[in-house]
């Protein structure tokens, strides 16, 4: 008769915690992550560079928007960079801080819509209070988008990815009765 040993506990694999695998390291210009956090920004800038009683200055603030977003993607893309520390020549870290701030394209990208809207209304010299009210409401639907959008790409069935569509449109939400109340 042979002895049989008792079943060996496999041992989880590197790549995985509790069974669940760990997504690989950020890698790449991350689209969906700075699609949302792009539009969000743009909505709090557009509602707060709104004042009433203010000189309404569209193309300045539509500056303003490009200028905070490039500078959020910047201290992004950087904050990554020295929290994922490799070594390296020098050469090579500088390599890796180019591409982690470059990866930061699309929070800038994703700010456009308001960039646009704010630059046409000072060509088309639209009031304050109906840019801001369509802005807001324009990203709000963004926001919706995207989420729903991502959430169908990283496989969500279509009622549970309007369902997270919605919770970030709730987000724009947010900002638009923040604007109401605080102005």
């Amino acid at each position: 008769m042979t002895e049989q040993s008792p079943p060996q506990p496999t041992a989880v694999p590197p790549h995985t915690a509790g069974g669940q695998p760990i997504p690989p390291p950020r890698r790449g210009a991350d689209w969906m992550f700075g699609g949302v956090y792009g539009t969000v920004l743009a909505s709090g800038l557009l509602a707060a560079l709104d004042q009433k009683g203010g000189e309404y200055t569209p193309f300045y603030d539509a500056a303003w928007v490009l200028v905070t977003a490039a500078t959020a993607a910047l201290a992004h893309g950087y904050s990554h960079h020295m929290t994922t520390h490799q070594s390296g020549s020098a050469g090579h870290r500088w390599r890796v801080l180019s591409r982690a701030l470059w990866n930061e394209w699309p929070m800038i990208v994703a700010t456009l819509p308001t960039v646009l809207l704010l630059l046409f209304a000072g060509l088309a010299h639209w009031e304050s209070y109906g840019v801001t009210a369509v802005g807001l409401g324009l990203n709000t639907a963004l926001l919706f988008a995207w989420g729903a959008f991502i959430a169908i790409r990283v496989g969500y069935r279509l009622g549970s990815a309007l369902l997270i569509g919605l919770a970030d449109a709730t987000i724009g939400l947010a900002i638009i009765v923040a604007n109401a109340l605080i102005k």
